[in-house]
């Protein structure tokens, strides 16, 4: 049984919880505290999580061999007990837990329904991977979206994998959701060495306390994470892996320098506006959270150290502080790869991403503070490419080429995957005196220089046109072409509401966005 079928089952066990009136979000966090003690107790008799054992009369055994009232007493209660547990991370895991359920036999009915799943897959895929899945149900079914967007796993992968890292590093997530980077970067590590085996003692406890740390904003994440990395055997300090908190806030700026940052911030603007990044020691204010973002990843990276980035195209064209955070980045980090990506992959549809991997300093001196970025390599994994989603998944098989180009030393420019030699190339500065095979190669790379005279430090950078030849099977659905196009005009009121400002027409622009406001019955924006 693959995961994805336990996932479906998982989600099938929903309609036995409509009747006490419990909808799918709340599913999801229902099933998890029945799901964690299921796993606990299959990991452990597989041998393969010896430590913050769940105590006795709070196991699933406990639980699955009553029925009744008895039943649903016995599981408030563990529930209770498991909040206020002498372990830290198992008190965390259940703070503040309790359930809707009202129906003794619905809850019966759960636990005998998971007691019939076949786990070894989920054993090897891990509780995070099944979150994720029932999640994507959610986003999916309900039309409702599940308010986060959960990085792909072959993306996680491809990034793991560029980045190496290696033992004895520090290795952070500030915006951790269920601490998939983190778990990937772990099990890339204890596949190169025998599963820790291979390195001395101190080496692997230091592996298992204090080599990875995130944080998370929402606390049922949070949750997920700290059960995810339980069932991986990273225990982390006396909070878990992931600390609870926000990375714009004061828990960021007590993070640690990192050897190594893999994240996939939030998207959208800081509700709150400026006011809720409360962080002091950021150069550049801005209420755009992966800008602010942005600037705590490269901020914290130690000397040498290197970081890849998930982030939406604004970040690489927003004007004003925006041009300022990247002039800073090429000035402080050596950015090497900009991999633009294509549309699909995440939930938000519509939304257009990248991936950044920089360097702090340069390979010849890590403390460099300026003038570090010399050359740019853009792979563009996204000019003619397939409406991913549903009917056509994206996976491992799509971002082979981009890791092979990486990965070369010295590198090349030209990639030509996917008939890439079949697009159209644009007539302007870009393509001028470039070879005509290169016009149409997915892999070139921009010296910083031309990327300030001529973008104006923008790194908006596309080469390649869409196919004009459009065929009606292969357009995505209504509703996705909706959300793009709306994605497009909320982006595209975002700047001009930032030149309004900018201009010193605020209150003219405030007029508009109330005005707005009611027209779209959203109340003040």
């Amino acid at each position: 049984m693959t995961a994805s079928d336990i996932v479906q089952k998982l989600w099938n066990l929903c309609d036995v919880l409509r009747d006490d009136g419990i909808n799918y979000s709340d599913y999801v966090t229902e099933l998890v505290l029945l799901l964690f003690l299921k796993m606990e107790h299959e990991n452990r008799d597989a041998g393969v999580m010896n430590h913050h054992a769940i105590p006795e009369g709070c196991r699933w055994p406990d639980i699955s061999s009553k029925s009744g009232i008895s039943l649903m007493i016995h599981y408030r209660q563990t529930l209770l007990d498991l909040s206020k547990s002498d372990d830290p991370l198992i008190a965390a895991i259940y703070a503040d837990a309790q359930t809707r359920m009202r129906e003794p036999r619905h809850l019966e009915q759960l636990i005998r329904a998971l007691d019939q799943i076949d786990w070894f897959s989920a054993r090897e895929d891990g509780l995070g991977d099944l979150y994720e899945g029932l999640l994507e149900k959610n986003a999916s079914e309900t039309k409702s979206g599940a308010g986060q967007y959960f990085t792909p796993r072959p993306l996680i992968n491809c990034m793991v994998r560029c980045m190496d890292p290696k033992p004895g590093e520090i290795i952070q997530d500030p915006a951790a959701g269920t601490a998939g980077f983190l778990i990937a970067a772990d099990r890339h590590i204890k596949d190169a060495t025998d599963e820790l085996f291979a390195l001395p003692v101190a080496q692997q406890e230091f592996q298992r306390r204090r080599a990875f740390t995130g944080i998370e904003l929402v606390p049922g994440t949070r949750r997920l994470a700290l059960m995810n990395c339980l069932l991986h055997n990273m225990e982390g300090d006396a909070e878990g892996v992931v600390h609870l908190g926000n990375a714009l806030g004061q828990a960021g700026r007590n993070l640690p320098d990192a050897d190594l940052i893999l994240a996939n911030p939030p998207f959208g603007t800081s509700k709150g506006g400026e006011a809720s990044i409360t962080r002091d020691d950021l150069t550049f204010r801005t209420s755009n959270k992966q800008l602010a973002f942005l600037q705590h990843i490269y901020r914290g990276l130690k000397p040498g150290g290197r970081a890849a980035v998930v982030l939406p195209d604004n970040v690489l064209f927003e004007a004003g502080a925006g041009t300022d955070i990247r002039r800073d980045l090429m000035e402080k980090c050596t950015l090497h790869t900009l991999l633009r990506l294509p549309t699909g992959i995440f939930y938000a549809h519509g939304v257009k991403t990248n991936v950044l991997f920089f360097t702090r300093g340069t390979v010849e001196n890590p403390r460099q503070e300026e003038g570090c970025t010399k050359k740019v390599w853009v792979y563009d994994l996204r000019t003619n490419m397939p409406a991913f989603g549903k009917r056509t998944p994206f996976g491992e098989t799509h971002l082979a080429p981009f890791e092979s180009v990486y990965a070369m030393q010295p590198r090349k420019e030209g990639e030509w995957s996917f008939g890439a030699e079949e697009a159209e190339a644009t007539e302007n500065c870009i393509n001028e005196g470039v070879d005509q095979d290169l016009r149409t190669s997915r892999w070139r790379s921009f010296d910083r220089e031309w990327i300030r005279e001529k973008k104006g430090d923008s790194l908006d950078i596309t080469w390649l046109k869409d196919s004009d030849s459009v065929d009606a099977e292969n357009l995505p659905d209504p509703d996705v072409l909706a959300a793009e196009a709306m994605a497009e005009l909320t982006e595209a009121l975002r700047e001009l509401d930032g030149l309004m400002e900018a201009l010193g027409k605020g209150d003219e622009a405030a007029v508009q966005k109330k005005l707005l406001a009611e027209v779209l019955g959203m109340g003040d924006l």
